[in-house]
């Protein structure tokens, strides 16, 4: 995908942000308040193949475990096109630390409070991204960042593992709750790898 394609899809999804920020409810169960650039689309204006980004949902950090996806994301991501688009979504509780090790030195293009970040995404476009990114987090805070990041997964691979075993022999689809559960032994075994990392490193 070309640069300046790549970057027309993160502006055109911050204009859908804004277009359907508001309270969650009415019509879409989720409510996204942030959403930021991660990755490839941060770097020198080049091809890629995906744009990567973090949306911050007004949950709180137990609902958005890593790797998870919250009540009413398919149902967001098909208003917004983004299903349709070249775009991975990483969703992230506003209530927390967006950043963690694979959302790495995030960049803020839209939320509710501002808006469209027009000045940021017109850096993006011209492959200044790198200028924009807050300095690395130490050793130290990476560490403390995983482990509280740890903590949540497990909460989560616990209560999802639960409703999996409530479920599974009851009429209906177990499609939905073995998908949550994937979800969160993905998200679980991805933070506990990179905390190992950390500790040998």
């Amino acid at each position: 995908m070309k640069w300046t394609r790549a970057v027309r899809h993160l502006w055109d999804l911050a204009e859908k942000c804004a277009e359907l920020d508001g309270p969650a409810g009415a019509i879409y169960q989720v409510r996204v308040v942030g959403l930021w650039a991660v990755g490839d689309v941060l770097g020198e204006a080049r091809d890629v193949d995906r744009v990567t980004v973090a949306l911050a949902v007004d949950l709180p950090v137990d609902e958005v475990p890593w790797r998870s996806e919250p009540a009413g994301a398919e149902h967001w991501g098909n208003a917004t096109r983004m299903t349709r688009n070249p775009i991975t979504p990483l969703w992230r509780s506003a209530r927390g630390p967006v950043w963690n090790h694979r959302v790495e030195r995030p960049v803020l293009v839209w939320d509710s409070a501002g808006g469209v970040a027009e000045e940021t995404l017109a850096a993006l476009e011209a492959g200044r991204g790198d200028q924009l990114r807050p300095p690395a987090p130490s050793a130290d805070e990476l560490r403390e960042r995983l482990r509280d990041e740890l903590d949540v997964s497990l909460r989560a691979l616990r209560g999802r593992t639960h409703a999996y075993e409530e479920k599974r022999w009851r009429p209906g689809k177990l499609d939905p709750v073995a998908d949550d559960l994937w979800r969160a032994g993905v998200g679980y075994l991805d933070v506990l790898d990179a905390l190992e990392r950390t500790a040998s490193g």
